[in-house]
C-alpha cells in the first residue's frame, strides 16, 4: 500500500512535541467558528449540476488589475463574493460568522523522499484551511470598502494558514481525528448491513473517569458549520501548455469533483486567459430556490465589485 500522506512529513517522536502539537491543534480548532449553512433536505438520489460563467480576456485582465490595486488575488476576492452574497440574502443569524474552507497544497512541507513507485507526483497532497468572515453588512454606502476589507481578511487568513510552521503537526493531528471518525462510520455501516447495529448508550456516571482540571482557555461552545467550500485553482494556463500542441485548441475545462449528497463547491480559475467561476452542487440536496438566489447574488457581486 502507498504511504499515508502525513508520512511524507515525519515529526520528532519527542513526547513534548506530541503534547505541544495536540494543544496547538485543539486551540486552532476552537477558532473555527461558523454557523451559516444552506437549508438542506434529504433526497435518496444525488444530482450534481455545475452552472458556469466565464469572462472575456479583456474583462479578466481588468478584474485582475482591480484585485491587485486592492492588494488581493482573485482567489481572496471570491471568498468576499460568497460572504457578501450570503449576507445580502439574509440567510442566517447575523451574529454567527461565515466559515468557508479551501484546499491547501501540502507538497512544500514534504521532508521525506519516497522510493519508486511511490515517488510519483500524481497523487493528492492537500490539506484544508478555513476562512472566517463576519455575516453582517454595515449600513450606509460602505459596501465596496467592506468588500475589499473582507477580501484582504481572507487573504491574510489564507496566508497565515499556508505559512504556519505548524502545518505538518496539524496535518498529523487531523489525520488521527479523521481516521477515528472513518473507522467509527465504517463499523456502523458494517453493523447496519448485518442488522446488528444499536445506538450507543452514554456511559454510566460511575464508570466515567474523573475530569481533569482544564488547561485550555475556557470558551463557549460554538458551531463550526461551514457555508461553502471553494476550489481555487489559480491560473491553469501554466499547467496546460497550449503552445506545445498547436493543432489542438483547448477551450473549456470541465470540473469533475466527487461530491456527497447535499454538497456544494465553488470553483474559480483562469483558463485560456479567461476567468471562470462555477458552482457544483447537488440540486436535490437543498431547499427551494436558495442556491439559485445565492448564485445570482454572487454573480451580481462580481459585476458590482470586480467590474
Amino acid at each position: 500500500l502507498p504511504a499515508a500522506l502525513e508520512d511524507n512529513m515525519p515529526l520528532s517522536p519527542l513526547k513534548f512535541r506530541r503534547v505541544a502539537a495536540q494543544v496547538d491543534f485543539q486551540l486552532s480548532q476552537q477558532r473555527l467558528v461558523g454557523g451559516q449553512v444552506f437549508p438542506r433536505r434529504k433526497h435518496p438520489e444525488r444530482h450534481t449540476v455545475v452552472p458556469t460563467v466565464s469572462f472575456a480576456e479583456e474583462r479578466t485582465k481588468a478584474i485582475q488589475k482591480k484585485c491587485k490595486a486592492n492588494g488581493v488575488s482573485i482567489s481572496a476576492a471570491l471568498f468576499a463574493v460568497c460572504n457578501i452574497a450570503w449576507a445580502r440574502m439574509g440567510g442566517g443569524s447575523k451574529a454567527a460568522p461565515t466559515l468557508m474552507y479551501s484546499a491547501l497544497n501540502l507538497r512544500p512541507y514534504f521532508t521525506a523522499r519516497r522510493a519508486a513507485p511511490w515517488d510519483s507526483y500524481w497523487h493528492l497532497a492537500i490539506g484544508y484551511f478555513n476562512v472566517v468572515l463576519p455575516s453582517f453588512l454595515p449600513s450606509g454606502t460602505a459596501a465596496e470598502r467592506t468588500f475589499w476589507l473582507r477580501a484582504r481578511q481572507a487573504k491574510e487568513q489564507s496566508t497565515r494558514a499556508a505559512k504556519s510552521p505548524l502545518v505538518a503537526s496539524r496535518t498529523h493531528e487531523m489525520a488521527v481525528e479523521r481516521g477515528e471518525r472513518a473507522r467509527g462510520w465504517a463499523k456502523e455501516d458494517d453493523e447496519r448491513d448485518r442488522g446488528t447495529w444499536v445506538p450507543p448508550t452514554p456511559a454510566p456516571q460511575a464508570q466515567q473517569l474523573p475530569q481533569r482540571e482544564p488547561v485550555l482557555p475556557a470558551r463557549a461552545k460554538a458551531s463550526a458549520a461551514a457555508l461553502i467550500g471553494l476550489s481555487l485553482l489559480g491560473n491553469l494556463d501554466g499547467i496546460y501548455k497550449h503552445a506545445t500542441f498547436p493543432d489542438t485548441e483547448l477551450h473549456t475545462l470541465t470540473t469533475g469533483s466527487r461530491q456527497r449528497h447535499g454538497a456544494m463547491l465553488l470553483f474559480g480559475y483562469t483558463f485560456k486567459g479567461r476567468l471562470w467561476i462555477s458552482l457544483g452542487y447537488d440540486c436535490n440536496g437543498f431547499e427551494g430556490d436558495v442556491v439559485d438566489r445565492f448564485w445570482k447574488e454572487a454573480l451580481d457581486c462580481v459585476d458590482e465589485f470586480l467590474g
